[in-house]
């Protein structure tokens, strides 16, 4: 690989329009990785023993949100038929607070975008907005349920565990917050983000929780952990006494398993696409930092970025840009494909309005990428540290540059795969996708 300089200078003149080179690593994260779904859920169903608390004709609200989880057709499929295999009669909600523009038809919307319907499925998917208030907590917060869930014999509950992007606790993202925001639906979510503002997280599910597992006749849950190639790492089958205990221990092994940027000072990260389905915050606050300033990294982040500069939104967020904000450079066609209305509700309903700013808008992608360089600092554009990256789901494969050489060599989870190349634009000055294995 060619030499490089070990520190960087300052800028020269005519040295603004020097873009820095690029290279193509590799990082080596942990793998574990349950190879059959279908027979994992089983598995982990059998071992609680759901045929003494689920009797024949008994029907089973199954909850299924609004993450991209991996799998998640098979996984939910996996539940509706050991259900069917217990004689029970299985029923999909839509759990996903104000996703979907908080309407009964949009939460539909985005569970087909994940292959979750009726046909697929095998059987009913119940979705509506209505909840009936089951309890109150000690402040007098209303404690919401879904109305299909709550005149169900039992439900049983599926999330994705893992970190929250707002807080951290032995609870975070998981079992818990489907509870609450989940079932809670667009009513529920904005009052308990509307405690968690003068409370906490954790405070709310605890005296929340209890009431909804009670009232709603919760019979189970299903916890799954992903690896850091968004994969499912593992299922866990977890006993409704079991849940806060359960959930801290598999949230332990996400964080374990949670991918991360290579290196902590960037001066500018680009991002490919951000979305729902990669994170609550469209890109997900655990891996770019920020977690409690939008726009400034904190001694608790890991991670320090001056600037983000987000490319495009996914297909499967259907114009949620929740967390757009958080960046400070973006694109026209990207902003051209927000649907303002969904991701203000999103972001209000989640006490987040910055998260629905829409940052520095540039007609390309080299525009967006030269003004957002102007603004690092006294360093000149070709030696900023620069990383490319798809989402913050995928991280196995990113673009890092030519600044970061020196650091390489003290990185043994890294490999780099290509050399150092110029910058790869289209003929309209914008840059390619990163795609993995090219």
């Amino acid at each position: 690989m060619p030499n490089h300089q070990n520190s960087r200078s300052q800028p020269s003149a005519g040295a603004e329009y020097q873009l820095p080179r690029m290279a193509r690593l590799k990082q080596q994260f942990q793998r574990p990785q349950e190879r059959n779904l279908r027979q994992a859920v089983f598995r982990e169903l059998a071992a609680l023993h759901l045929e003494k608390k689920i009797a024949p004709g008994q029907t089973v609200a199954i909850t299924a949100g609004s993450r991209g989880i991996s799998g998640i057709d098979v996984i939910i499929k996996g539940v509706v038929e050991f259900i069917q295999s217990l004689d029970g009669i299985p029923f999909i909600v839509p759990a996903m607070g104000s996703h979907g523009g908080a309407t009964a038809e949009g939460q539909l919307a985005v569970l087909a975008g994940y292959g979750i319907t009726p046909a697929t499925m095998g059987c009913e998917i119940r979705s509506s907005m209505a909840t009936t208030i089951v309890g109150e907590t000690a402040a007098g917060i209303p404690i919401h349920v879904d109305q299909h869930a709550l005149a169900a014999d039992h439900v049983l509950v599926v999330n994705r565990i893992k970190p929250h992007t707002g807080f951290v606790g032995e609870i975070e993202s998981g079992l818990h917050k489907m509870l609450l925001i989940g079932l809670g639906k667009h009513l529920g979510a904005t009052v308990y983000h509307q405690a968690i503002v003068r409370s906490s997280f954790r405070k709310i599910w605890q005296e929340v929780a209890p009431v909804v597992i009670s009232k709603a006749r919760v019979v189970a849950g299903l916890g799954i952990v992903e690896n850091a190639f968004d994969e499912t790492a593992l299922i866990a089958g977890v006993l409704v006494d079991e849940f806060a205990e359960k959930e801290a221990e598999l949230l332990k092994l996400a964080k374990a398993y949670l991918p991360r940027l290579p290196f902590r000072e960037i001066d500018l990260l680009i991002v490919d696409q951000i979305g729902k389905n990669i994170s609550g915050t469209g890109m997900d606050t655990n891996i770019v930092g920020r977690k409690y300033n939008d726009h400034a990294a904190t001694p608790q982040d890991d991670v320090s970025i001056r600037r983000i500069f987000v490319r495009g939104l996914t297909a499967a967020t259907h114009g949620n840009a929740t967390g757009i904000g958080i960046a400070e450079f973006t694109n026209h066609r990207t902003v051209a494909s927000i649907d303002r209305e969904i991701t203000q509700i999103n972001c209000v309903t989640a006490s987040h309005p910055t998260g629905a700013m829409i940052p520095a808008s540039y007609e390309t992608d080299r525009q967006a990428i030269q003004e957002a360089l102007k603004t690092i600092g006294w360093v000149p554009p070709h030696q900023a540290k620069v990383i490319q990256i798809r989402d913050t789901l995928h991280l196995g494969e990113l673009l890092v540059s030519e600044a970061f050489a020196p650091e390489l060599a003290k990185h043994d989870q890294i490999q780099q795969v290509t050399d150092w190349e110029e910058m790869e634009f289209d003929q309209d000055d914008n840059l390619r996708d990163l795609l993995p294995g090219e």
